[in-house]
């Protein structure tokens, strides 16, 4: 049942995917099915090509965020193989409970930041990476302890930063534009809204 307090941004989200127009229908099936009724709050669509040998390959990844959940959505391309004699299209997506949210975290390349942030477009973010973290996937990275004694020989084990890495996207305004940029930021805020979490 949709909630009737929020504004439900489902048929925006319908109108930009047909005009991202990577097989509209596949994924907007696709993610129809996902938010399974909810209201969108918000969404931002990433459409990327990727270079196979002589091949473009596209892929296209759409986040959606509803009254309770992430909604990660990703289609590819594929040429024909052994299971299917014609090239095909799969996609997949994952929901994600706002409660198993640990972690938004932005980064913002901005241009020329001494100078007039207007010469660069928008806000003058030139480049964002959304990266989300909700205890899928963890990424380790270990390296030899050491102490502040640089005479010093024994072995002190190894130190290292676990990084929850779930999911990140990157978008940049040189390849997809300056709004592209901007809706990612507009969808980073409404997700950093919707998982704050209340203090005791």
């Amino acid at each position: 049942m949709r909630d009737v307090t929020v504004k439900d941004r489902a048929g925006d989200l319908r109108a930009a995917i047909d005009r991202v127009g990577y097989y509209p229908t596949v994924v907007a099936e696709a993610v129809e099915s996902a938010v399974a009724g909810e209201s969108v709050l918000s969404f931002v669509i990433h459409h990327e090509p990727t270079f196979d040998r002589d091949e473009v390959r596209r892929h296209v990844t759409v986040l959606v965020l509803t009254t309770s959940r992430l909604l990660v959505a990703h289609t590819d391309e594929h040429p024909p193989d052994d299971l299917l004699p014609a090239p095909y299209a799969s996609t997949t997506t994952e929901a994600v409970p706002l409660t198993r949210i640990g972690s938004v975290s932005v980064t913002r390349m901005v241009a020329n930041p001494a100078g007039d942030p207007a010469s660069s477009g928008g806000d003058g973010v030139a480049e964002a990476v959304l990266t989300v973290g909700w205890g899928a996937v963890q990424r380790v990275d270990i390296e030899p302890a050491g102490c502040p004694d640089p005479e010093c020989e024994a072995d002190h084990g190894y130190s290292g930063v676990l990084t929850a890495e779930d999911f990140a996207v990157r978008i940049s305004s040189s390849a997809e534009g300056a709004e592209a940029v901007d809706a990612l930021l507009d969808f980073a805020r409404a997700l950093s809204a919707a998982t704050a979490r209340p203090g005791p």
